[in-house]
């Protein structure tokens, strides 16, 4: 799966003329993914690969990307084949127009869900709605993984605190109470065919409630110390 979905980004990205790299980071498999890694980094010269030097965990392997990442813009994308690489094409088009952020959503129209786990669905809608009352903002999936961001937004969003799946939801509040402006897409998503999803129900509780207190804590003490100095303003 991780092949196909290097290859997947590479021709679409490849075939739209957008200049892009992949970078992929290696959580500390044992299945072969290192291997495959090698290869296809020998093969595209588009693909690079690093291991994290971190523990494990999704929000570590992720911060080891954005620590290593070349270009101006970045997209963090699941590599099991949930996200569709044809919505990097929406994310890039929207940080063309100009904006700090592309927030993707799958519950707008237009957004393509395939298979979603109910239990799941019904704990998702109730958290997001949560977050939206409580930072009273318009983005209606701020849980999903798949954004992307220019990269003044992560600095500026430093340091990050996640380890785990809450760096999805820290991530994209911090850039909006810091004062990025974002533009919100549909997107498609399908659950994975292979493989066992490593977030639990169980963290969607204490740290994702940690993260979202920081955050608010932040948006509402902070008198706005850590908001950009200028805050672009669109129609």
């Amino acid at each position: 799966m991780v092949e196909a979905t290097i290859r997947a980004v590479v021709d679409t990205l490849g075939g739209a003329g957008v200049d892009h790299e992949v970078l992929v980071v290696d959580d500390g498999s044992t299945d072969g993914t290192t291997e495959t890694l090698e290869a296809l980094a020998s093969e595209l010269e588009q693909v690079r690969w690093v291991r994290s030097p971190y523990s494990g965990g999704y929000g570590l392997a992720v911060r080891a990307g954005l620590e290593r990442f070349d270009g101006d813009a970045v997209a963090v994308m699941m590599a099991d084949g949930s996200d569709h690489p044809r919505d990097l094409l929406l994310y890039h088009s929207v940080l063309e127009r100009g904006y700090d952020c592309a927030f993707g959503s799958r519950f707008i129209p237009g957004a393509k869900v395939h298979d979603y786990p109910r239990i799941k669905l019904a704990i998702n809608r109730m958290v997001n709605l949560g977050i939206r009352v409580l930072f009273r903002h318009a983005y209606n999936d701020t849980t999903n993984a798949f954004k992307a961001y220019r990269r003044e937004v992560i600095e500026n969003i430093q340091p990050l605190l996640s380890n785990h799946f809450n760096l999805t939801v820290e991530m994209p509040l911090k850039a909006i109470i810091r004062g990025h402006d974002y533009a919100i897409v549909p997107i498609s998503w399908t659950n994975r065919s292979w493989g066992e999803s490593k977030l639990g129900l169980r963290e969607m509780g204490s740290r994702y409630l940690f993260i979202v207190l920081y955050a608010f804590l932040e948006a509402h003490l902070s008198r706005g110390d850590y908001r950009r100095p200028h805050t672009l303003t669109r129609s």
